[in-house]
């Protein structure tokens, strides 16, 4: 109970959210011979550094896909090397309104992610691109919008949807978002997701592989 308690407060802390997966599984993942299953997987988090490239078959066509870490240490070893993208997929957690970031504990992180978002929005290597948002996490952010009101948070105190209202709660993030873009001209798509809900990750690259093949033709001047 004590344990339960405490992790009701974990927001106040450095602790990643799918640690609970593994908490209300403990007795299941300590038994010998244990073999992970596919949420385990799915709730597993390993932080990107540096650049990872991989390549992704879908649909017969195939996706080169370059994964970045947007921790502020990572940022300076990629900001400068993506001339020629056809889209950027942005992620930005959605649930994570009223944490701070783990290299700043000053620093909110949906603040931190509209900051760049902005850089992002206004670097000269992506004007040719669509920018493909994805607000995560928002199972999490269902639950946390039952106990902890966006309004309540000074920097989003603007907020004047129903205080446990997640539909209302993700149009007001979204529209921060896009009140980001500065002059970027190009279409910006939006998508709000859970990252560990595969149906819903599979509707939305269906959705990201037809802007990417329309971008593609756009830039190669077919469309």
């Amino acid at each position: 109970p004590k344990l339960r308690e405490l992790w009701e407060k974990h927001s106040e802390f450095q602790i990643m959210e799918s640690a609970s997966h593994f908490f209300n599984h403990i007795d299941r993942i300590m038994k010998p011979g244990y073999s992970a299953t596919v949420q385990d997987v799915l709730y597993t988090r390993v932080r990107t550094t540096g650049i990872i490239t991989d390549n992704y078959e879908i649909d017969n066509t195939t996706f080169e896909i370059y994964d970045v870490g947007g921790q502020r240490n990572e940022r300076k070893k990629w900001i400068h090397c993506f001339d020629g993208v056809t889209a950027v997929l942005f992620v930005a957690s959605i649930s994570e309104y009223d944490q701070m970031l783990f290299e700043d504990v000053n620093m909110n992180r949906i603040s931190e992610a509209l900051s760049l978002f902005q850089q992002t929005c206004s670097n000269r290597f992506f004007q040719s691109s669509s920018i493909i948002l994805l607000l995560n996490k928002r199972d999490l952010f269902e639950k946390k919008i039952k106990k902890v009101d966006i309004a309540s948070i000074d920097l989003f105190s603007d907020f004047k949807g129903p205080p446990r209202d997640a539909e209302a709660g993700s149009r007001y993030f979204k529209d921060k978002f896009l009140a980001n873009r500065g002059s970027f001209k190009n279409d910006i798509y939006v998508h709000v997701v859970c990252a560990t809900d595969t149906d819903n990750v599979s509707k939305m690259f269906t959705a990201c592989k037809k802007i990417v093949l329309k971008d593609s033709l756009r830039i190669s001047g077919f469309a």
